[in-house]
């Protein structure tokens, strides 16, 4: 075999790895040039599809935090298909629903405001879903186990209002707000745009987020107001183990556009930092009661 034989299977591997598809899929990538050893996985070339990508992490990650997560499906996906121009996720068949209810748009009183991702929309593909973007071509489509499956979408009531539903094809004014608010965020937009980057990154690599909560999962994913990622688990994968498959498979590689910074350089253990962004990783210890300890033995 050549090195350049070699090479091309080397990166075959890590696509598969993180994504989860098949073998040769990833290797007709390598050969074509798609992916290489710095990238891996594709990335969203579209500003659009990476902010997407981004805010679905941001309200997956606290919508589901300390949920009954199935078969390390931190976001509850369970495979990816990223191309450049869009994204195929494998939804998880027992949270399928809740990702749904999770990320599409309303209004709740209760808690006040906002909630969900300000201008998506579900719309039919087929025989399938999509969650497109009102203000773009930015989508995600969505794939489950079972071709006839359709989605047991959220109604009005108990203090919520489900935008999506009462505006379907235009912005609510407070998701039109949240979107003029969240693209000149801050005095520092230039880490906005890189935690976007991260955070697409993340969700396009389900398998290896997924190791963190292989065990038993007992596992989270959340933010400190959507301006971090941080990863939590108890058993399975070691932290340094999954910060290095992270970081090999591209998720940390600073693209040209992005400038880099003097927090880039790691402040402590499982801190994975990209042009002011981060994605925190932290293995804790395991409180689970034993199987014997449950039998009563």
């Amino acid at each position: 075999m050549s090195r350049r034989t070699d090479n091309r299977h080397r990166v075959a591997t890590l696509c598969r790895a993180a994504t989860g598809l098949p073998r040769r899929t990833c290797l007709g990538w390598a050969e074509t040039g798609l992916i290489d050893r710095s990238q891996p996985v594709p990335d969203a070339e579209g500003e659009g599809q990476r902010l997407l990508e981004s805010l679905m992490v941001a309200e997956l990650a606290d919508g589901l935090r300390e949920s009954d997560l199935r078969d390390g499906a931190l976001l509850g996906f369970t495979s990816a298909r990223p191309t450049r121009t869009g994204l195929a996720l494998g939804l998880h068949p027992a949270m399928a629903d809740r990702v749904l209810a999770t990320v599409l748009p309303r209004i709740d009183e209760h808690h006040g405001g906002l909630r969900g991702v300000p201008g998506l929309r579900i719309v039919p593909a087929g025989r399938s879903w999509s969650l497109s973007h009102l203000q773009g071509p930015a989508a995600v489509h969505l794939v489950h186990p079972d071709p006839d499956w359709r989605p047991v979408l959220p109604e009005h009531g108990d203090g919520l209002t489900q935008l999506w539903r009462r505006h379907r094809h235009r912005l609510h004014p407070a998701e039109a707000a949240e979107l003029r608010g969240r693209t000149g965020a801050g005095d520092d937009p230039g880490s906005v745009t890189a935690q976007d980057w991260l955070n697409s990154r993340l969700l396009r690599r389900p398998r290896l987020l997924g190791e963190a909560g292989a065990a038993h999962g007992s596992a989270n994913v959340y933010t400190h107001g959507g301006g971090d990622v941080v990863v939590e688990w108890c058993c399975a994968v070691e932290r340094d183990e999954l910060e290095r498959r992270l970081r090999r498979s591209g998720l940390a590689q600073r693209p040209g556009r992005i400038a880099e910074r003097l927090r880039d350089q790691p402040w402590f253990p499982g801190e994975i930092a990209m042009g002011g962004a981060f994605v925190t990783l932290r293995r804790g210890h395991c409180y689970a009661t034993a199987p014997s300890a449950r039998r009563g033995f």
